[in-house]
């Protein structure tokens, strides 16, 4: 079984990508919607909410956990991995991110590459990145495609309130402005150049992506992280089929979690998948066998 960790709702554009890929994969879905949102908490804080859901999800019997949140894989992601899982008692699993495959995409670099190779250290695109405040303000995308294309130019934009209207069900006319405002803030800092790639840096922004589609020069590739995290998955399964394995089967492909209230949390869900199971009210930390450590 995999698990697919998030803040909110917006993972579940990545779990719709992987669940259609992955047909006879069990996946395991948990949304901290008691404390989302993320972007306006202390890193720290970050860290523990996300390790908390990670642990459930392991407890549930997911050997392989996938952060489907860009603040908390920008903020958690690294300190889970390097700091708390080798001591974590949990021998065998994994956590991974969604930054990881976009950067793969926009870069053409493997994640691990992490010093200029040829012939990307003379790469000179132009690279824009919209994203939630936190996210953009974590410098993870600029940090991470430089430390593999140096002389790429990477430009990001705050859409401070996308995320927001496209889960308070705004009108496609609000929803086209709020795009239209960020790409055309985007583009005047280009001075008139084309973006190369554009990386839509929130999972709620797919829904949207014919708006980015229609307000962004044609020549400019649209990277959508949903798409690329099932396929880097796809390769990451390949070279690690164990992770398929669980401890403890599910009675159905699907199970849906919320720290939240299950009845509004599956109503407002329908926004990013209207066929999306029901979910299911839990307590992360009372999960059966959830280990709570320091």
């Amino acid at each position: 079984m995999i698990g697919v960790f998030d803040s909110g709702l917006g993972g579940l554009t990545v779990l719709r990508s992987l669940a259609n890929r992955f047909p006879d994969v069990t996946f395991c879905y948990l949304g901290d919607h008691a404390n989302v949102p993320y972007g306006n908490r202390p890193s720290d804080t970050i860290v523990e909410f996300s390790r908390r859901g990670v642990e459930a999800l392991f407890a549930r019997g997911a050997r392989l956990v996938m952060l489907g949140c860009n603040t908390a894989t920008a903020v958690a992601a690294r300190r889970l991995q390097q700091s708390w899982l080798p001591g974590s008692g949990w021998t065998g699993y994994n956590v991974l991110g969604i930054v990881a495959p976009t950067v793969e995409a926009a870069t053409q670099t493997p994640w691990a590459v992490t010093t200029p190779q040829y012939p990307q250290k003379f790469n000179s695109d132009l690279i824009a990145v919209f994203g939630t405040t936190r996210t953009i303000t974590s410098g993870v995308y600029r940090e991470e495609i430089r430390k593999r294309c140096p002389k790429v130019e990477v430009l990001q934009q705050i859409c401070a309130h996308l995320a927001g209207a496209i889960e308070d069900e705004a009108s496609r006319d609000e929803l086209d402005g709020l795009v239209k405002e960020g790409v055309t803030a985007l583009l005047e800092q280009t001075k008139g150049g084309v973006p190369d790639r554009a990386i839509l840096g929130c999972t709620h922004f797919p829904l949207v992506d014919d708006l980015f589609r229609t307000h962004l020069p044609p020549a400019t590739r649209i990277l959508s992280q949903p798409q690329l995290v099932a396929d880097s998955l796809e390769d990451y399964l390949t070279r690690h089929p164990h992770y398929l394995g669980g401890f403890h089967p599910q009675p159905r492909n699907l199970t849906m979690l919320t720290t939240g209230d299950a009845s509004e949390i599956s109503s407002r869900a329908r926004i990013f998948w209207p066929d999306v199971p029901q979910f299911e009210a839990v307590e992360i930390g009372l999960l059966p066998g959830a280990r709570n450590k320091g």
